[in-house]
């Protein structure tokens, strides 16, 4: 496609995405500067629909962009706008002042709701990032133990056990200096083989004491192994409900299916940083048929996105989803 008509194509998106009214030619006229006839811009008009990359939705309408068209203006015509200093400024305060890395995630995840104004998720670091980092024990009752584990990442995860034999302070204190040398630094997913060996080690009296504690603390590391999505902005969609023609119940029950978002993010490249963006039919589940998705990795396996309807801002959401990918590497590392 020659220039002209891409850069028309790109008006009619903008046009449309702005008003969600069709565009007609002598609106695309009035608000920008073609350099083209009435009669030219009617004919490349012509052009594109007769490719399939804009239709006319009434008779004496104007046109709006199909998924075929949404596709071209992401792929040939959308710039990423770089984001402003005090843009960059701002979300990099926001993002520091998080104290563990599910803050900083909730954070991301409203932040880039908020600047795009559309459903945003993001999926916890993939299970093979976290590390033990450290695990306390600290005596909340006399039959009362507290068991807090932490990961490279930064995440923390804490647990009361209801304690059925007590033993004094001294011990579990102990028994902590075991845990570390045990499974400090292995993977959340492959500390059960060594917890099992410090209880079958630990004295014949000792072993139910201790093992009511390895237990809790495979438990946590468990947690850390189950993939998992937040969201935020769900009433971005519901305000967006004029975009889709069809019931937006079975689009709002999807997002309570984290497994189905999951598979999509899998979908995307593992690349971080690099963006993806799935138009339509080419997100392949029939309750999105009328949406869009912008995704970008931020670790390997691990992605955050937008979802919303086909009629999105794509070039701020391009450029939002990355710079958020990016920050939150950073971050992490």
């Amino acid at each position: 496609m020659d220039p002209r008509k891409l850069q028309i194509l790109g008006a009619i998106v903008e046009d449309f995405v702005a008003t969600r009214e069709p565009v007609g030619s002598k609106s695309l006229l009035d608000r920008h500067d073609l350099g083209v006839s009435a009669a030219t811009v009617r004919n490349d008009m012509s052009v594109l629909e007769e490719e399939g990359l804009i239709t006319q939705p009434h008779t004496s309408a104007g046109r709006v962009p199909t998924d075929k068209g949404y596709r071209a203006f992401v792929d040939h015509v959308a710039t990423i706008k770089p984001l402003s200093t005090g843009e960059r400024r701002a979300i990099s305060t926001f993002l520091e002042d998080a104290g563990d890395v599910d803050e900083l995630l909730f954070r991301t995840v409203r932040l880039l709701s908020q600047l795009t104004h559309q459903v945003a998720m993001v999926q916890y670091p993939a299970p093979q990032q976290a590390r033990v980092r450290h695990i306390e024990l600290v005596k909340v009752a006399d039959s009362l133990l507290l068991v807090v584990l932490i990961t490279e990442s930064g995440r923390v995860d804490q647990r009361t056990i209801a304690l059925s034999q007590p033993r004094e302070a001294a011990f579990y204190a102990g028994l902590r200096d075991g845990l570390l040398r045990a499974v400090s630094g292995r993977e959340v997913t492959d500390v059960d083989r060594s917890l099992d060996q410090l209880v079958a080690a630990s004295p014949a009296p000792d072993q139910d004491s201790v093992r009511e504690v390895t237990d809790m603390v495979a438990a946590l590391a468990a947690s850390r192994t189950e993939d998992r999505i937040v969201l935020a902005g769900t009433g971005n969609l519901a305000r967006s409900a004029a975009d889709f023609s069809r019931d937006m119940e079975p689009l709002l029950d999807l997002l309570e299916e984290q497994l189905v978002l999951l598979r999509l993010l899998s979908e995307m490249s593992a690349e971080p940083g690099a963006v993806e963006v799935r138009i339509g039919q080419e997100i392949r589940n029939r309750s999105l048929t009328q949406a869009a998705l912008v995704g970008a990795g931020y670790r390997p396996g691990s992605h955050l996105a937008i979802l919303g309807p086909t009629r999105m801002d794509y070039v701020t959401g391009i450029s939002t989803v990355q710079a958020l990918a990016r920050y939150i590497n950073r971050f992490l590392e």
